[in-house]
C-alpha cells in the first residue's frame, strides 16, 4: 500500500469530465490514480483518531463511530456500520500496529451485547444516551420492530483474525447463538427465509422491495445473505472455541438457509435474484368452507421482481453457482447501464420506476443514488468468481469518486449521483467509504 506523505489539492487531473455512460476505469491515467490513491490514504490516516470513540454514557466500553466528530451518526453505534467501519480501518493500519483499533472493536461488540434482551434481541443502535431508540429490545408480541443486523459473527471473526486472540469472545458466544435463536423466532417464516418486521432501520432504507410493504411480509435479500454469512462465521469461531456442536449446527443453519435462498430467490426467467413476498396463503378453507377445494397450492412466495443491488448479494457471500454468477453478471451488469454507471454501481436498476437521485434522510435515498457499501459488494463477488477486469473497472471508479469528493468537498459522504459523482448527503461520513482500501 502506497504511504500517505503526498496529498493533492483539487481534482482536476484525477477524473475526465463526468458524462452520462459508463466510463471505462483504462482511460484513468496511472499517475492520476496514484494520486488519489495516496489522497486518500492522507485523509484517512489523519481522521482515523477521531473514529476510536472513548466510553461514553451508555457505552460503557471505547467503540468505533462510523462519522467524525459532530456530523451526523457520529454519537451513535450502529450494527451493520461498526463492522463495516472496523473492517476499513484494520485495513487502514499496519499489521504491528493493530490492537487499539482491536480494543475499539471489541468495545463495539461488547456494548451491544451488554443491552442484550433476555430472549437475545440487540439493538439496531445504541446512541451514547440511550441504548434503545428504535423500541428494539420492548418484550411486545408479535414485534414488529426491527433488531440488528446479524453482522456480529462476522465482525468476531474479523476481530480475532486481524488481532490473534479469541479469549474476549468466550463470555458472549452464549449470547450470540441467544440472537441467533431471536431472529429466527420472531422472523422466520414458514419457507426458512429471515424476513424483516417492518420498514425501519433495515440498512438500505427505502428499498421497494420493503419499504412500505406488509409487516412480516419481505423476505429481503440483504438480510437472508447476512444471516447466512454470519452463520458460517459463527461456525468458524465455535471451532476455534472447540464446540465442535456448535461448529457442526452453524453450518448445517446456514447450508439450509443458503439451499432456501437459491430455492426461491433465484429467477431462471430474469436471470436476477429478488426479494420474495412470502405473504402467499391459501384461505379458500376461510372464505369458502362449503366449496371442497381443488388444486393445492403450489407456490409458497413470490418474487419481487423489482431490481435492486440486492440480486447481486449471492455473489458476495458465495451462494450463486458459477453458471448462475455467469448469465447475471453478463445479463443485469455488463449488457448496459441499469446498474453500471460513472461512479460505481446504481442501488437501483435505471429502468425501475421509482429510480430518483434525490436527496432523501430518513430515509436515506437508495433508489439509485451510488453507495460505497454497494460498490464494495458488487466487486467482492465480481473478484471472487473470476471477473477480475470488471472488479478493478469497478474498483478504480470507486477510488476516483472518492478522491475526486475529497479534493471537491474537503471530506467523504454518505451517497452519491451515479453518473455525475457529485455528493449527495451527509458530509464527514466514513463508515463504509473505508471498503476503498481493500478495493484498491
Amino acid at each position: 500500500m502506497l504511504g500517505a506523505s503526498s496529498l493533492v489539492g483539487k481534482s482536476a487531473d484525477l477524473v475526465p469530465a463526468p458524462t452520462n455512460q459508463p466510463t471505462p476505469s483504462s482511460l484513468w491515467p496511472v499517475h492520476a490514480r496514484i494520486k488519489a490513491t495516496e489522497q486518500l490514504l492522507g485523509y484517512f490516516h489523519k481522521t482515523m483518531p477521531q473514529l476510536l470513540r472513548p466510553a461514553e454514557g451508555i457505552l460503557a466500553h471505547p467503540s468505533i463511530a462510523c462519522s467524525l466528530p459532530g456530523k451526523r451518526y457520529s454519537t451513535n453505534l450502529w450494527d451493520w456500520d461498526t463492522y463495516w467501519t472496523t473492517r476499513g480501518l484494520f485495513r487502514l493500519v499496519a499489521p504491528f500496529d493493530r490492537k487499539e483499533v482491536g480494543n475499539h472493536a471489541i468495545g463495539s461488540f461488547r456494548n451491544f451485547f451488554d443491552h442484550q434482551s433476555d430472549e437475545g434481541r440487540i439493538s439496531i443502535m445504541l446512541d451514547v444516551k440511550n441504548a434503545d431508540p428504535f423500541g428494539t429490545l420492548k418484550a411486545d408480541r408479535p414485534k414488529s420492530q426491527n433488531q440488528a443486523k446479524p453482522v456480529f459473527g462476522q465482525l468476531a471473526l474479523l476481530i480475532v483474525r486481524e488481532v490473534g486472540i479469541i479469549d474476549w469472545l468466550a463470555p458472549y458466544f452464549d449470547k450470540l447463538l441467544r440472537f441467533y435463536a431471536s431472529w429466527v423466532s420472531g422472523n422466520q417464516s414458514p419457507i426458512g427465509l429471515l424476513v424483516w418486521g417492518n420498514d425501519v432501520a433495515i440498512g438500505n432504507d427505502n428499498d421497494p422491495t420493503t419499504f412500505g410493504r406488509p409487516f412480516f411480509s419481505s423476505a429481503n435479500l440483504l438480510l437472508n445473505c447476512l444471516f447466512y454469512e454470519d452463520l458460517k462465521a459463527a461456525a468458524v469461531l465455535a471451532g476455534w472455541l472447540n464446540r465442535p456442536d456448535d461448529q457442526q449446527r452453524l453450518s448445517a443453519q446456514a447450508a439450509t438457509l443458503g439451499a432456501q435462498v437459491q430455492k426461491y430467490c433465484w429467477d431462471p426467467r430474469d436471470q436476477f435474484y429478488y426479494t420474495a413476498d412470502v405473504q402467499c396463503v391459501d384461505r379458500r378453507r376461510e372464505l369458502i368452507p362449503n366449496i371442497k377445494p381443488g388444486m393445492d397450492m403450489s407456490w409458497h412466495c413470490l418474487p419481487l421482481r423489482i431490481q435492486t443491488f440486492t440480486g447481486f448479494l449471492p455473489l458476495w457471500c458465495g451462494l450463486a453457482t458459477p453458471q448462475q454468477t455467469k448469465l447475471l453478471v453478463q445479463t443485469n451488469y455488463l449488457a448496459d447501464d441499469r446498474f453500471r454507471a460513472n461512479s460505481g454501481v446504481r442501488s437501483l436498476s435505471s429502468k425501475e420506476s421509482m429510480y430518483s437521485l434525490a436527496f432523501s434522510s430518513d430515509p436515506s435515498n437508495w433508489l439509485g443514488p451510488v453507495w460505497i457499501i454497494v460498490n464494495y459488494f458488487i466487486w467482492k463477488g465480481l473478484k471472487d468468481y473470476g471477473f477480475h477486469d470488471e472488479a478493478n473497472d469497478l474498483a478504480d471508479k470507486t477510488l476516483r469518486l472518492l478522491a475526486t469528493d475529497l479534493a471537491t468537498n474537503g471530506s467523504l459522504n454518505e451517497y452519491y449521483h451515479p453518473d455525475t459523482g457529485s455528493a449527495l448527503s451527509h458530509k464527514g461520513f466514513m463508515d463504509w467509504n473505508l471498503l476503498v482500501l481493500e478495493m484498491i
